[in-house]
């Protein structure tokens, strides 16, 4: 693989330079750029009796019928961070996964009470099963740190890593973000959540030295690893927070590269291909089957990213461009920056549906939102 070194802040400095001019709109504020969804419904999906909704950070889109599968995190709320503090999967065993009707919101399926801590990435395959990461350690250390398969009518078919146990080794996961799986069944998770907050060449160090991840694990259709690329750094290759996947059209795989604040483009074997800067601090990512690019920024902010809204950034495939935007929340917190949610689908009548996280969660009060035309 080639690899060639970048600085942290490299791909702020080029979009300063190279984003703001040519293109009719500015990509750091989102001015001058259309609004194709302006029509904002919040709360969406229909909350089962009893339930409180959770933050999230992952919802998709199922192949074979075009409705909507996401998950929350079991009525944890915005003060716990993404991990949920005292309220979790485990200590509120309620079903996280659901399906909804694309259309009204209905639920069409609800399952996985018992199996999670706290899940963190969702992808539909091509035969509609759904797969699952769960990101954190429970108390008691036996659930935690997995990726889970389950059939689109619920049943568990596959546990990939060991429970409750984190690891760096292809046997273990440390954190995993997300999950993908290529037309030929091979498996891709991204794995390592606490890149993101290393902003030094020291605590990147210290974090190597200390075992945590920024990598990418392959594994065979059967759930045999077969290889592992990159670690916590800004290289090309490197991630600090490998925060979502999704395979396009010309079977490359994109990492949403939160902490250095780009997306990374590779083939299926780890070799780098090429990178966009033009997206923000990006949390989520999907790609339409018209071959366009809707990335969502849900963390810039004064102290990590400054200058950039939070919203969803829109662009074609094969270009660093940015052709829409449509703009996160306003908040206190954030300043003029806003905060948007963490995990976006697009159906096929261009309509978005966002999944909210701990950030956003408190003004969307709902854990999807959906983000219609005129």
């Amino acid at each position: 693989m080639s690899i060639n070194r970048i600085s942290v802040a490299a791909p702020v400095a080029f979009v300063v330079l190279a984003g703001c001019s040519s293109m009719g709109g500015n990509i750091i504020t989102g001015d001058g750029y259309p609004n194709p969804n302006p029509v904002v419904t919040n709360q969406w999906g229909e909350l089962p009796a009893g339930r409180t909704w959770g933050h999230t950070a992952g919802i998709d889109i199922d192949p074979t019928d075009g409705h909507i599968w996401a998950y929350e995190r079991c009525g944890a709320g915005g003060g716990g961070g993404a991990a949920g503090g005292g309220i979790n999967c485990d200590t509120n065993s309620v079903d996280p996964i659901f399906k909804f009707d694309r259309y009204t919101g209905e639920v069409l399926a609800n399952f996985g009470a018992g199996v999670f801590t706290t899940p963190h990435g969702i992808h539909v395959d091509f035969d509609g099963n759904v797969w699952v990461t769960d990101f954190a350690t429970n108390a008691s250390g036996t659930k935690g740190q997995q990726v889970h398969k389950f059939s689109p009518d619920g049943e568990l078919l596959m546990s990939l890593g060991v429970a409750g146990q984190a690891g760096n080794d292809g046997a273990h996961f440390n954190q995993p973000n997300d999950v993908v799986v290529a037309a030929d069944g091979s498996i891709f998770v991204s794995d390592g959540h606490n890149g993101q907050g290393m902003t030094t060449a020291a605590a990147v160090e210290e974090g190597r030295q200390s075992g945590q991840t920024g990598r990418i694990m392959k594994f065979a259709a059967d759930g045999s690893f077969i290889m592992q690329w990159g670690r916590l750094g800004t290289a090309h290759g490197e991630f600090r927070t490998p925060h979502a996947l999704v395979i396009d059209s010309q079977n490359r795989l994109w990492v949403a590269d939160r902490g250095n604040h780009r997306l990374e483009i590779f083939d299926l074997e780890g070799n780098y291909l090429d990178s966009r800067y033009s997206y923000g601090r990006i949390s989520g990512i999907f790609i339409t089957e018209n071959n366009q690019v809707y990335a969502i920024d849900s963390e810039s902010n004064p102290f990590n990213h400054i200058n950039w809204i939070a919203g969803v950034r829109i662009g074609p495939l094969n270009e660093d461009r940015i052709t829409a935007f449509v703009p996160g929340y306003p908040t206190e917190t954030r300043g003029y920056q806003s905060t948007a949610g963490e995990g976006i689908a697009v159906d096929a009548d261009g309509t978005i549906f966002v999944a909210e996280g701990p950030a956003s969660i408190p003004i969307a009060v709902g854990a999807y939102t959906r983000y219609g035309a005129n």
